[in-house]
């Protein structure tokens, strides 16, 4: 990039401003201090125009660690919804807005709080939000208050968006040709998280008391923090000369402006409908007849979230990578599809149909997931968080519809119905990612060809990327000042 190198301690000039400082002035030094330390690097970690930080497996799986852990804050109280109630003397209908109101925060820090990866340097942006996540984290180590206990749920949960900055900060870092198999170990450990909240916060209120999941989650969040601050890698903000709030108004230009943001949106809307449609109402199924498992018993079907965890990775090496997102999502989708149409018609008799049905469910999900964020984010490389904020929402949205739905046909029609609706939602999502071809510039055919393979070995599958962004996400200098001419006017 084309960029001057930036200072490590931009709390210098503020500390220069004031050549005769008066006793009244050591808040702001206090301040300095925080500030200085927020800013400073270790000399691994600093950036160099010249030799810019370079992506590697230990870094991802840095990423990896600190996104499990981090998003897991967001389902440690699912399971322990009867407790809270008890504990802090409500009904559970009342405890059940804990979640909600954690849902509620993770989607404004998407909307407000994400988007600002755009216009700031990634390093001290994440590891600010971290250390303010952790320390308000004590509040729900210490409140009995159930109105405290709530408003902490939902701030921590608007700073609990740092695994979405970590996500388009991989499609900078990491090469091209190996993009969707950085962001796929990513991906992977956030539904790890999700996997291991529901199964330690069970286990641990099981075994002692509910609140030691509480404080095993404040020293996660504490040790994230000290890992993120020893190696992860400074990075220049990719705009300089755009306010905030154009930041935030630019993100419905780039719908306007790149029609596979928008078929990824939808398609993000369709596919975790059916996700969240499943997860809901399997609880349901197998609490009744014929089953009538316990809680802890429904709790470990979760543990088909391994699935994803273990073969995406692969699957995004040999096949995202090196296939355009059409046939990557097509295979994935079909998968999904299978899933659903196995658990639907026998979940209601074998206990293998709903295993089957999570497994294949995750697995397809999150490949296409992948898939997806690995085409958007080679639309406009300075504007991915951006892009990432707009097709979060998309996925956001679809989970609420998922749960509205699910439950709705369910209790009116049951399991075969529900499950009947999600297969059609996976179905809709797969004419939607096959309306346009692979090298189509227009909102829906097959102008281009109908070639499988992406163009060049160590190509994403665009022109836009296969022009402007080499390894590492850097932009070669002759061409770094018409991309950002480009970019200025979403």
């Amino acid at each position: 990039m084309d960029e001057k190198a930036e200072p490590q301690d931009r709390s210098d000039a503020i500390a220069v401003a004031s050549p005769n400082p008066v006793p009244e002035q050591t808040p702001s030094k206090e301040h300095n201090i925080l500030l200085r330390a927020l800013l400073w690097s270790p000399p691994a970690c600093r950036y160099n125009p010249n030799s810019p930080p370079q992506f590697n497996i230990l870094l991802n799986t840095l990423f990896a660690f600190a996104g499990t852990f981090t998003v897991a804050n967001l389902y440690y109280a699912q399971p322990l919804l009867d407790l809270l109630a008890e504990f802090f003397n409500v009904s559970q209908e009342r405890a059940s807005l804990i979640p909600t109101c954690s849902q509620a925060g993770y989607a404004a820090g998407l909307i407000f709080i994400c988007p600002m990866g755009d216009i700031v340097r990634r390093r001290p942006f994440v590891l600010l939000l971290t250390f303010i996540t952790a320390t308000m984290w004590i509040g729900l180590c210490f409140t009995n208050e159930y109105s405290v206990f709530l408003a902490l749920s939902f701030l921590t949960s608007i700073t609990t968006v740092t695994p979405q900055i970590m996500l388009p900060l991989v499609g900078d870092l990491a090469p091209p040709h190996r993009r969707a198999t950085a962001i796929s170990i990513v991906s992977s450990g956030l539904v790890l998280g999700l996997l291991f909240a529901r199964l330690l916060s069970g286990i641990i209120a099981a075994k002692s008391y509910w609140r030691n999941i509480y404080w095993l989650s404040l020293g996660l969040q504490y040790l994230i923090f000290a890992l993120l601050y020893l190696f992860m890698p400074d990075y220049p903000s990719t705009n300089t000369d755009i306010s905030y709030f154009r930041i935030l108004l630019s993100i419905f230009g780039l719908f306007g402006k790149h029609p596979v943001l928008v078929q990824a949106a939808i398609m993000g809307i369709l596919c975790s409908s059916a996700f969240t449609s499943f997860w809901t109402t399997l609880t349901f199924l197998l609490s009744g007849e014929p089953y009538e498992y316990n809680t802890l018993t429904i709790g470990l079907f979760s543990i088909a979230g391994l699935t994803p965890m273990i073969f995406n990775p692969i699957y995004s090496r040999y096949i995202i990578d090196k296939y355009t997102t059409q046939f990557s999502i097509t295979i994935s989708l079909l998968v999904t599809m299978t899933g659903i149409a196995i658990g639907a018609y026998t979940g209601t008799f074998t206990v293998a149909g709903p295993i089957l049905h999570a497994a294949l469910l995750d697995f397809g999900l999150q490949a296409t997931m992948i898939a997806n964020r690995a085409a958007i984010y080679a639309v406009a490389p300075k504007a991915r968080n951006r892009v990432n904020t707009g097709y979060m929402v998309g996925v956001f949205v679809g989970q609420l519809m998922g749960t509205a739905v699910g439950n709705r046909v369910y209790a009116e029609k049951g399991w075969v119905v529900s499950a009947s609706v999600s297969l059609g939602f996976v179905g809709l999502a797969l004419c939607v990612g096959l309306a346009r071809g692979p090298r189509e510039q227009g909102w829906v055919g097959w102008r281009g060809g109908w070639q499988l393979r992406k163009t060049a070995p160590g190509a994403t599958g665009t022109a836009q990327e296969q022009a402007g962004v080499g390894a590492g996400g850097q932009r070669p200098r002759e061409r770094q000042g018409e991309g950002e001419q480009q970019e200025q006017s979403v």
